[in-house]
């Protein structure tokens, strides 16, 4: 089965700028790859808008077009051409591309310097951009529970946040509330304590779907380190995925 340009472009897109999507999207059946590297290169293209300029205006009007393209999915008319809106459209019901567009809304908190609210307008940013994202990707893959997909989903957004604090500090960005020791380890606590939930409720979450959780395999170690030692989220030597989540991926268990 091979790929349109389209397609190529999406896979090439997330392999240089998500790592490990790309090596999740890889283990995943050939098929499968249509709806993940879309969805993948979708998150790579919104989640770098807010970086890419030092004037908010222009930061705003990078995700405003995003928002727009899925305005455009979710009215089922005439859709942009463009290399990832294409194949992204081909996959989308209107709910599904609302839902994304909650996403990028989100991601205007990263052009601002201003703090999270509290500790729910935390959660939710985790939820709606994470959260969100490996929800759509189940969804068209396979049969699975919500609750336990945005389980997963939390507790790998919560360990790429912390692989991120040190760039979002040297930006000038606040991304914790509390980023005492204490802090610090009370969310990689709470966020393991989500992903041991989402696994008791594996069984929840049908084989075609599970490819969608892959990158919450490599979640577990960085949340572990996090929790015995904070201080290395600061210092930015949480692990990289190893041979551990390389025999996760290839047998499909996150």
């Amino acid at each position: 089965m091979s790929f349109d340009a389209d397609l190529n472009a999406c896979a090439a897109l997330v392999e240089r700028g998500d790592p490990l999507r790309f090596r999740c999207a890889m283990a995943a059946p050939v098929a499968a790859r249509r709806v993940l590297f879309p969805l993948y290169a979708f998150n790579v293209e919104v989640s770098r808008a807010p970086w890419v300029t030092q004037e908010a205006m222009i930061a705003e009007m990078r995700l405003q077009w995003w928002r727009d393209a899925l305005e455009e999915i979710a009215g089922g008319g005439t859709v942009r051409r463009h290399e990832v809106v294409t194949p992204l459209a081909a996959i989308l019901n209107a709910d599904q591309a609302r839902l994304l567009d909650e996403a990028v809304a989100a991601r205007r908190w990263d052009i601002y310097r201003e703090a999270f609210e509290d500790d729910d307008h935390f959660a939710r940013y985790i939820d709606q951009t994470a959260g969100h994202l490996m929800w759509v990707a189940a969804s068209k893959l396979g049969r699975a529970e919500e609750a336990t997909v945005r389980q997963a989903a939390y507790a790998s957004g919560i360990a790429a946040w912390f692989r991120a604090i040190p760039a979002l500090e040297d930006a000038g960005r606040l991304p914790l509330l509390d980023g005492t020791a204490d802090g610090v380890r009370n969310l990689a606590g709470a966020a393991l304590e989500k992903l041991r939930s989402a696994r008791r409720a594996r069984n929840s979450v049908d084989r075609a779907a599970s490819v969608a959780l892959l990158s919450a395999a490599a979640a577990g170690p960085v949340l572990g380190v996090a929790k015995d030692d904070p201080s290395r989220v600061a210092k930015g030597m949480l692990p990289d995925p190893g041979p551990g989540f390389t025999l996760r991926a290839a047998t499909r268990r996150w």
